[in-house]
This record gives structure tokens, sequence and C-alpha cells, in this order.
């Protein structure tokens, strides 16, 4: 798997933490024990805290990068290295929330029985996914890292996918679960040069980066940006990048 670097991804902090107040704002009830499921660098932690000031907040993520990361800036909290799907807790929690991650488990869809499984009865699974894989700027990653010379060494590569709303809505009301599932674009207006490539170099292209040789990595940076200031040209208030995201709220069934 790729490596993960805390401050490129921060680096959009504030437009990558919209989704999350998002999903939280519509997850009812009280909570003692919440877990937050791919917590990254921990940055959006004092929005758990906020929401349920009571409640014990442990962090999980499979990133050790991401871990120290969180631990350094918020050692007060509880952060565990740990793969998504094999995590445990010690007992049944009340909430757990995974922002951005699950598109990161191949099959994701099979695991969220075992996810809300980990949940006490009445419990809340909250999880938001991207549900932009068709956008530009994936559609042009994956088809110039398909062409040679860049072949060779993407074929096989992680690569994040999710589906939408009505298929997790389906998934887990046919479960006996209680859904509330919807879908939001966000248009987000960045600034600087490339920031379209600065973004998805943070997230949705690591695996592809990462696994090219550096002489062929600068190469492959050089036409990825040049398609992707063509894609999303600026306007007068800046580069637009239209983000579809997918969230779900679910509470579990007897």
């Amino acid at each position: 798997m790729s490596d993960w670097d805390p401050r490129q991804y921060l680096s959009f902090a504030d437009e990558r933490s919209r989704p999350f107040a998002d999903l939280i704002a519509r997850v009812p009830g009280p909570a003692s024990t919440v877990v937050d499921l791919g917590c990254g660098a921990g940055n959006l932690t004092s929005i758990l805290r906020r929401r349920w000031p009571e409640a014990e907040v442990t962090g999980i993520d499979s990133s050790l990068q991401m871990i120290e990361r969180a631990r350094h800036d918020d050692p007060s909290t509880t952060y565990l290295q740990a793969n998504i799907a094999t995590w445990r807790p010690e007992r049944p929690v009340d909430v757990i929330v995974s922002n951005a991650a699950l598109q990161w488990v191949h099959g994701h869809r099979s695991l969220l029985p075992e996810l809300i499984g980990r949940l006490r009865d009445g419990g809340r699974f909250a999880f938001q996914v991207p549900g932009n894989f068709d956008a530009p700027s994936h559609a042009i990653l994956h088809e110039l890292a398909g062409r040679e010379p860049y072949a060779a060494h993407t074929t096989g590569i992680e690569r994040p996918d999710a589906a939408g709303p009505d298929v997790y809505l389906d998934d887990l009301t046919r479960q006996g679960h209680r859904v509330d599932a919807w879908e939001t674009t966000y248009l987000h207006v960045l600034t600087g040069p490339d920031p379209v490539f600065e973004w998805i170099s943070g997230t949705g292209a690591r695996p592809v980066l990462q696994a090219l040789p550096r002489e062929l990595r600068a190469r492959f940076e050089r036409e990825y940006r040049a398609a992707l200031r063509e894609a999303y040209p600026p306007r007068p208030c800046g580069t637009v990048l239209p983000f579809r995201r997918v969230f779900v709220v679910a509470e579990r069934g007897g």
C-alpha cells in the first residue's frame, strides 16, 4: 500500500473537513464511546469532541505516518494503528464514524455488516466516501497511467472505489437497519498553481505517483498537470473543483 503524507493531505484541510462536519451533524443521539475509522492525522477529532463532549474518542488508521502526526498534534486522544477491516473493539461502541476511508478498502460493501456488528443495538454507523471516480481528475489519471512507459509500473495498484447512496441504502436496510443516505456535490474554489493536481496528489493519485520511478514520475506529473489545467481551467474566482460525496448514517437494528 502507498504511503500517506500528512502535510500534503492537510494542505486542503478546510475543504476536506466540510463533508465530515456535514456527516456528524446528521448523527442523532448521545454517545459515550466514539470510534473514528480512518482518522488520518486526527485533525477532525475536535468536531467529534464538540458533538459528544463526554465521550471516549478513539482514532484508528492504518497509516503509521498519519497516526504519528495525530499523536503529536493531539496527545490527549487515543490513536491506534490498525486495519479498518480487522480492527475489533473490546466491547460494542455507540458510534463509529468513517470519513473518506472506506473507498480504500477492497470490497468494503461486504464489510459493512461486520462494521455495524461492532456497535451496540441502536448504535450508529456514519460514513462518507467520495463519489467522483468518474470525474476528469480520475479519468485522466488512469488513462494516462495505462499508457506506456507508465503502465509497466502502475498495473495492479490499489484503486479506490465507492457506490452511490441508493446502493448503500439497499445494502443496509435489507439487514434491518434504519438508514439515512444522501449525496452532495461541493464546488471547491481552489487557488495557486495547479491546485487540482495538488489536491489529488495527496489522495487519489498517491498510488500511481508512488509506483513510478523518480524519472518517470517527473514526466508523468508534467503530463498530468497539463491535462488537469485543460480540464479545470481557472475562472475569475479561482479553479473550481466539483466534488461529489456520498453520505450514510445507519442505526443498528436489533
